[in-house]
Formats: structure tokens, C-alpha cells, sequence
């Protein structure tokens, strides 16, 4: 079969240049999974087209495709070879896979406002809910309020889930807010605890370890294996955070 200039590069796992969106390309990650890694430059950029890649590929529902997971500025696409492999014609499941995402690729940057969910997180800023609230202040340089402002002021995006299940990378938030991670991290985290790092944040699902400074807490349950979807949010989502009482995080607890 010949192929054209275009399908062999496709088909090479070549750097792909599109003027309207991060250069791309797509590697193997193993026998049974498709990468999709955009140019990293950017972050933001690339990973609001991998969440737009991810969101598009969920939808298209692809035969043999069990598994989409969306990271910073990459895609994984799990497959079941044999399953892709009764639908391809002359060319390998893994070949036959690429045609289909280069087929649901956004050409454009698309705007995350149509694509995506905008979800409000209460959040119960300070005190024991969030007890490095004051050392953040000092070390931005800033008030607590005003790190509360900064932090609930403006919508941001779900960057990606890692680390462990339902644990949301939230950003970017004002540079002001552009402190490290804590030089010794904590062994146990209590659920719902809000860290902040890096001009981002994450949410903590469940007790788990961690080195990110804690500003508030949330009284929403963000990871449940017995519902459907077990994940409260999803990569892409827009997210802004809505300050609370310490009374109506109890009373929000209680209602969940």
C-alpha cells in the first residue's frame, strides 16, 4: 500500500506541526497503550488541547479502547490489541489506533467554557482546616486574606487526576501565589485538605502522605469507588473556590 508524505509521518510517530495548536506526536507506551505528548513549552496550552483530546476520544467511545487518561500535556490511550486488531485493515492495531486520534484531533484551540463543567468547591480556609494558612501569608508576603482572595478569586481548570484516585492538579493561580513545596512533607493528610504549591493546587481524596503547604479544606467527598463516576471531578473542569465557615463545613460534611 502506498501512502502519502502526510500518512507516513502519521504513522511514524513524527512530531506533528500545526500552527493553531502545541506541535504533537504519538509514541507506543508499551504493547497496549498510545501516547499522545504535545509540546510541553506552553503547559497551559498543551494542556487544555490534551483535556479537549481526552474529552473528544471519550465520546468517540473507540472500539477496544479500555482506558483515556489525560495528564499534564500528554494523552494515554489504553487498547486491547486483539479488539483493535478485528477492526483494522492492512495495518497494526497500534497503526490503526493513531489513524482514529489523528481523526478526532482539535485543529484549533477550543475554549474550555463550551467544553467543559464549571463545579464551585467549598472550602473552609485556615484554623485547623487548613493550618499553613498563616506561614503562605508570610512567605508571599501577603495576608491571609488576601491569600484566601488570590486562591478563591478567579476560576481555574483541573490540570489533570494523579498520584492517587480522584487527586486533582488544579492551576494556574496568581503568580503571587508562587510558593515551593514544604521541606518536610507530612505522613498523613487528612481527606479533603487543599494544598497549595507552584501557583497550583491539589485535593487530597483520602488520608494520604504529602508535601504541598495546606490552606483550607474541603467537606465534599472526592473519590468513591461505589459511585458512578467514582471521581467527583474530571481533567478540564473549570473549578472556582467558594470560602466557607468552619459551621457549614460540618453541616456540608453531614449532608454528604
Amino acid at each position: 500500500m502506498i501512502r502519502s508524505a502526510r500518512e507516513k509521518n502519521e504513522l511514524s510517530g513524527n512530531t506533528i506541526v500545526n500552527k493553531d495548536i502545541p506541535e504533537w506526536r504519538i509514541v507506543p507506551g508499551g504493547d497496549s497503550c498510545l501516547v499522545v505528548e504535545f509540546d510541553a513549552a506552553d503547559m497551559q496550552r498543551s494542556n487544555s488541547v490534551a483535556c479537549e483530546l481526552a474529552r473528544r476520544l471519550m465520546k468517540a467511545a473507540l472500539p477496544g479502547v479500555s482506558d483515556i487518561v489525560p495528564s499534564m500535556a500528554a494523552v494515554g490511550v489504553h487498547y486491547y490489541p486483539a479488539v483493535v486488531a478485528s477492526h483494522s485493515q492492512g495495518v497494526t492495531p497500534w497503526q490503526h489506533l493513531m489513524i482514529q486520534v489523528q481523526a478526532v484531533m482539535p485543529t484549533t484551540m477550543v475554549s474550555s467554557e463550551d467544553a467543559h463543567r464549571e463545579i464551585v468547591l467549598p472550602v473552609c480556609y485556615g484554623g485547623e482546616y487548613g493550618e499553613d494558612l498563616e506561614d503562605v501569608a508570610r512567605t508571599c508576603g501577603l495576608s491571609t486574606e488576601e491569600v484566601i482572595d488570590l486562591h478563591s478569586g478567579s476560576t481555574v481548570r483541573v490540570l489533570m487526576l494523579g498520584f492517587a484516585p480522584g487527586h486533582p492538579y488544579i492551576g494556574m493561580f496568581d503568580p503571587r501565589l508562587a510558593i515551593g513545596r514544604r521541606p518536610t512533607p507530612r505522613t498523613a493528610v487528612p481527606e479533603g485538605s487543599i494544598g497549595l504549591a507552584n501557583r497550583q493546587s491539589v485535593i487530597y481524596p483520602m488520608t494520604l502522605p504529602g508535601g504541598w503547604s495546606l490552606i483550607g479544606r474541603t467537606p465534599l467527598k472526592l473519590f468513591d469507588p461505589y459511585q458512578e463516576p467514582p471521581c467527583l471531578l474530571s481533567a478540564g473542569d473549570r473549578i472556582r473556590f467558594q470560602p466557607i465557615t468552619a459551621r457549614d463545613f460540618v453541616e456540608i460534611e453531614q449532608q454528604r
